[in-house]
Order: structure tokens, then sequence, then C-alpha cells
């Protein structure tokens, strides 16, 4: 038996490993200049052409950034879905990434309109700010309501009371103000630089370190909180633990990228599907690459689809996103029923 699910998880790391350099490769190659295989890895190898530039400073960083903000989102939910104990738990659908986007914008509008940009370390400090103050409301509810439902729906109630008051200040904002803020709040993966590529990365792969070290407590919490505590577990800590990493990498992702829909959601499930497990250890690195894959594959969409018309990544995540959440949602009600 053993034996069987060591094979299961090869197997899946390995289909997750191809995908995503079939889509790194792909990604590179794709645009609206359309280049070779063989022209890319000259680029990469240092060879100088008339598209280096292309390479170099605009495609690279850019799905370096989807792959590692779609991985951070995607870690992200299962953080939430532990925490929530509940599959349709996410940083979108409970109104985190509309906080964040939130104070965002009330941020990048103050400054901008001072003529100050800020750097992506203030940012992210932003767009913490407001994913703890949209998980501050959900914790709140959460001790007053006990069935999920109820508190999706507060998420979601959330979630509009956010954008509206984005929207608010978005419309008696200076015109350049809204010209910056359009794109992001759309949600896109555009405009990525070296700069943003470290500073995220330092972000993400420090959070998902912590969140590695957090696998043992995890797996103890998700068969109930007397058991975790039998094991020694610290649960009030081990609480305020996930939702700090979940905050953090929820945040770090609108910052850069705006509010990005459903891939919190929707990845987790799958990937806890290929395994067929939902042990942290094996699903943490999972949802990272999962993440990582949809996002690419998002994010090619939206750039290739209607080009040169590009499409605002949070639209085609949901387009493959919402039907796997809603199968879900049916799949569980069957098997319950």
């Amino acid at each position: 038996m053993r034996q069987k699910r060591s094979v299961r998880y090869a197997i899946g790391y390995s289909i997750l490993a191809i995908l995503l350099c079939v889509l790194l490769i792909w990604n590179l190659n794709a645009g609206s200049v359309n280049l070779s295989v063989r022209e890319v890895l000259e680029i990469l190898a240092g060879h100088n052409s008339e598209n280096t530039a292309i390479i170099w400073e605009i495609r690279l960083p850019r799905l370096l950034a989807a792959a590692m903000l779609g991985g951070a989102l995607s870690v992200s939910g299962f953080l939430l879905q532990t925490f929530f104990a509940n599959p349709i738990a996410g940083p979108f659908v409970l109104g985190i990434s509309s906080g964040a986007k939130m104070v965002v914008a009330l941020v990048m509008i103050f400054f901008l309109g001072r003529g100050i940009v800020l750097g992506s370390a203030a940012l992210i400090v932003a767009a913490f700010v407001g994913s703890m103050i949209s998980m501050g409301f959900i914790l709140m509810i959460s001790g007053q309501v006990k069935k999920m439902s109820l508190l999706v729906i507060s998420g979601i109630m959330i979630g509009y009371i956010c954008s509206a008051i984005t929207d608010l200040v978005v419309t008696f904002a200076d015109d350049s103000n809204i010209v910056n803020l359009h794109n992001w709040s759309m949600g896109s993966f555009s405009g990525m630089n070296w700069s943003n590529v470290r500073t995220m990365a330092i972000v993400v792969f420090v959070c998902l370190a912590l969140t590695f070290l957090l696998s043992k407590p995890m797996g103890a919490y998700q068969l109930g909180e007397v058991y975790a505590q039998n094991l020694g577990v610290n649960v009030r800590l081990f609480r305020v633990q996930l939702i700090l990493l979940s905050s953090i990498l929820s945040a770090c992702v609108t910052a850069f990228a705006g509010p990005i829909s459903f891939v919190g959601i929707a990845v987790p499930h799958l990937v806890k599907s290929l395994f067929r497990t939902a042990k942290p250890l094996i699903v943490i690195p999972g949802c990272f690459l999962g993440g990582a894959v949809f996002c690419l594959f998002c994010d090619l969409l939206a750039r290739t689809a209607f080009a040169p018309t590009e499409l605002s990544i949070s639209s085609v995540t949901a387009i493959f996103g919402a039907p796997i959440v809603i199968w879900m949602m049916l799949h569980r009600s069957t098997r319950k029923g």
C-alpha cells in the first residue's frame, strides 16, 4: 500500500513538473513576436539578438512572477481551507483579496496624488494590512456563526463592501491615478520587472519554508483540535501562524498582480484529487507547483487568445476555476446525500 502511494506521488509530481516546464517554454515563445525554441535557448545562453530584451526584460520576469504568485495563492488557499476545515474557503471568496486591494488602492492614490511612487515592500505591507482587516472581520463572524455557508456568504459581502469602497475612491481620483490603477485592479501579471521578482521571491519562499515547518501540526489539526492538543500542538498559536502566513501570501499576490479569483480554491482541490491525499507534506509543494501551472496557463491565454488585446488574468482564472468549484460543491453534496 505504501509503495502504491509513493508511485502515485511520484507520478503526480512528474505530471506537474512536466506541465510546468512545457508552459515555461511556451510562455517564452508565444507573444506578439513569436520566437522559436532554439532562438529562446540561444538568448538564455547569452547570445545577443534583436529579441534579447523581449525575453530578459519582459517575458522572463512576467512568467517567473506568474509562477511564484500562482503558487503562493494556491498555498494560501490551502492554509485557509485547513484553518476553516472547508474546501470552499479561499482568499478571494472570503474577501481577503478585496481587503488587500482596497488598502493598496487607497495608499496608491494617496501617494500618487503627491507625486510619490511606492516601492514593492510598501505595497506588500499595505496589502497585508488590508488582508488582516478582512481576516479580522471573518474571524469575528466565525465566532458568531456555526455554518460554513453563512461564513462564506459573509466573506463575499465583505468583499463587495471593500470593492465598493475601492470603486468609490477611484471614481474621485485623478485621471492619471486611475490609469495606473486600472490594469492592476483587474488583475494582471504585465509590467513585472526583476526588482519585483526579487522581492516576491524573498516573501514567497520564506513563507513557503515556514509553511513546511507547520506541516506536522497541520496534519494533526486536520484530524481535529482536540487531537492536535493531545499531540502537544498549541492550537491558538498555530491558528495565528496559519492566518499570518496565508495573509502574507495573498497580500504579496494582490500587491503585485491585483486580485486573482478562484486559484486559491480550485488548485488545492485538484492537487488533493491528483495525489488522493490531504497530507500537508505532500499537498503543499503540489499546491505550489499546481498554482504555478494554472496561472502560467491562464496568463498565456490572457496574452494570446485575443492578441493584441490582453484579458485580465482574473477573468481567465474564473473561466477555468469557477466550474471546478461548482463541480466540487455538487460532488460534496451528492456524497453527503
